[in-house]
């Protein structure tokens, strides 16, 4: 690993700390929010300008992937919500239900971007993404109701169609230029880009990570003591869910390449999605929304230091 692979932590942290000061002291955190898609978007086509198309198509037809990454994440993870929200919020209901909804959306983004970090199998991870959106669209509101007696209206289509755009442009880009490249146009222009991949997928991680921080910053610093609540169940979570799963790849003689997407399509959560469902399903509730504000502020720096021990771990192999 060069020094910048090996740092990566430290800068997407320090990306966060920056993004939470720039909000707090400046007006950067208003408009912000709308910064973060644009940069997650490059930051993807470097993605997948990366992923061997043949190997993406080859990922469908790993049946035990899929059935592994779908287990843990709408099998196993809606019960350990359960459990961590009754430990931790035993008599606060809202933040129950918070954590529910973060802990059981797996995320359409950001663990591609961690999975490329880890030099994980992209393209296995991009195969359960459609599956993804899916399920935890139409499970969600079943989650709810059978863990807390009530049932969700989704009224969620934009968001979903946001999420789409986020991905198919991205995907769409990188697939054209590949074309021009295997028809000798652009050939040096596309190599140079994917020359440059690795240092332009960090940089625009951390330009994203400092504007989603510095949009949620405020509500933060109003909370604070809430951080330290999310702190220990979010920390369990992203244990538990890892050592789970190393555990189980292994025992599925998953390759190391193999299960990095897993590991991280089982830890990134898709807050995004969440927050905007519960901002229209409970509009009366802050507390829910407070809860999936906070929750990629520990999210991203964890999901970071992940990325740096999967590389540690697999530099003294």
């Amino acid at each position: 690993m060069n020094l910048t692979t090996k740092l990566q932590p430290v800068f997407i942290i320090a990306s966060a700390l920056v993004g939470l000061l720039l909000g707090y002291l400046t007006r950067f955190g208003s408009f912000s929010v709308h910064l973060i898609e644009p940069f997650l978007m490059v930051l993807l086509f470097f993605v997948f300008l990366s992923v061997d198309g043949r190997k993406l198509r080859q990922a469908f037809h790993n049946r035990r992937f899929t059935f592994a990454a779908l287990a843990v994440n709408f099998i196993w993870t809606p019960v350990f919500a359960y459990l961590l929200g009754r430990v931790f919020f035993r008599d606060v209901i809202d933040m129950q239900m918070g954590l529910m909804m973060l802990m059981v959306t797996p995320c359409t983004d950001w663990y591609l971007v961690f999975t490329a970090l880890a030099k994980g199998n992209v393209a296995l991870g991009a195969s359960i993404l459609p599956l993804n959106l899916l399920l935890q669209i139409l499970l969600l509101p079943v989650y709810l109701m059978l863990f807390y007696g009530g049932s969700v209206s989704i009224a969620s289509g934009s968001v979903v169609l946001g999420i789409v755009i986020v991905l198919i442009v991205p995907f769409a880009l990188a697939f054209a230029c590949k074309q021009l490249e295997r028809r000798g146009a652009l050939t040096k222009a596309v190599g140079w880009l994917r020359d440059k991949g690795d240092d332009a997928q960090l940089m625009f991680l951390c330009l994203a990570v400092v504007s989603m921080f510095a949009s949620e910053s405020r509500s933060l610093f109003e909370n604070p003591a809430m951080l330290a609540k999310m702190l220990v169940p979010l920390i369990l979570f992203f244990t538990v869910n890892f050592v789970l799963v190393r555990f189980i790849g292994g025992r599925l003689d998953f390759s190391k390449e193999d299960i990095v997407p897993l590991n991280f399509t089982t830890l990134a959560r898709n807050s995004p999605l969440s927050l905007a469902i519960a901002v229209a399903a409970f509009p009366d509730r802050p507390l829910i929304s407070l809860a999936l504000v906070i929750g990629p502020l520990i999210e991203l720096p964890a999901l970071a230091v992940i990325a740096g021990i999967i590389n540690r771990l697999r530099e003294k192999d």
